[in-house]
């Protein structure tokens, strides 16, 4: 399996150019809008820092829980087989992504961004009691939406050398974690009732709700100097975001859509956040 070595891929002594982007503008929650428009570029600049500095905080946030979802679930399972080594396999890399994310955000200058309270206790339930199917799910929702993003971000020349890089690790070692997510939940709801396949479709749609809301904290707008309140509203509003989200999302939704796990219910949640 190919992976990597943050350590000495990444080149953290690099200096940052001034000019260039977080992330590729065009996932920027306020592209598109009038206030981008009237925005400086070095305000788009640090919007776009800032913006990337928080989805890289809300991963580690995530990739923490995910570490513990799948510890639990692979606790006294039988040692000699493929499935617990991948496992224990892609704790590792988590491990080492989350340290990957953390020294980017550091290099950047850019303190750690964290969901609103609710959301973090919310989410010790989540890591106490996720398993089977909705904790797979979990997994595969923060991994599909961020592999979208990071393919355009590595791709783009002009967006930050240290981003791009470790953006290409997460992208190369997180589609094994994502093919695994999907083996594991097709397996758990083969044989599954109509009635537990509701209520994970349901549980999963949740958790993706407060994942994609968690994404970019409202800090990153006073950050770049802009009035949070009119800067929230226009993301809130953004036709381009949300058209940028459900083409990313799609591949998703097909796969819940086959495995039984897009409901009507769970189809309102994603609906909310612009995945369907």
């Amino acid at each position: 399996m190919l992976s990597y070595d943050p350590a000495t891929e990444v080149d953290w002594d690099a200096p940052l150019p001034e000019d260039a982007y977080g992330l590729n503008p065009e996932w920027s929650t306020l592209y598109g809008t009038r206030l981008w428009q009237e925005m400086t570029e070095a305000q788009r600049v640090t919007l776009t820092r800032h913006e990337v500095a928080s989805i890289m905080s809300t991963g580690v946030w995530f990739e923490m829980i995910l570490q513990q979802l799948v510890l639990r679930d692979q606790y006294v399972r039988d040692y000699a087989t493929a499935e617990f080594q991948f496992a224990l396999t892609e704790i590792a890399d988590e491990c080492r992504h989350s340290i990957m994310f953390a020294r980017a955000c550091q290099k950047m200058g850019i303190p750690a961004y964290f969901p609103k309270r609710p959301v973090v206790e919310l989410a010790r339930i989540l890591k106490t009691v996720g398993n089977a199917e909705v904790a797979y799910g979990g997994i595969l929702v923060a991994e599909e939406v961020l592999d979208v993003m990071q393919r355009d971000a590595m791709r783009a020349p002009n967006v930050l050398d240290l981003v791009r890089t470790t953006s290409r690790i997460h992208v190369v070692e997180e589609s094994r974690h994502m093919r695994f997510a999907r083996a594991e939940i097709r397996e758990r709801v083969r044989h599954a009732g109509t009635l537990r396949k509701r209520s994970s479709a349901l549980a999963i749609a949740v958790v993706a709700y407060f994942i994609i809301t968690s994404l970019v904290n409202e800090g990153v707008y006073a950050a770049a100097g802009l009035d949070t309140r009119r800067a929230v509203a226009a993301a809130r509003n953004n036709r381009h975001h949300h058209a940028m989200m459900r083409t990313g999302s799609a591949p998703l939704m097909d796969f819940l859509g086959t495995s039984g796990l897009l409901t009507r219910p769970s189809s309102a949640i994603y609906q909310r956040v612009h995945m369907l």
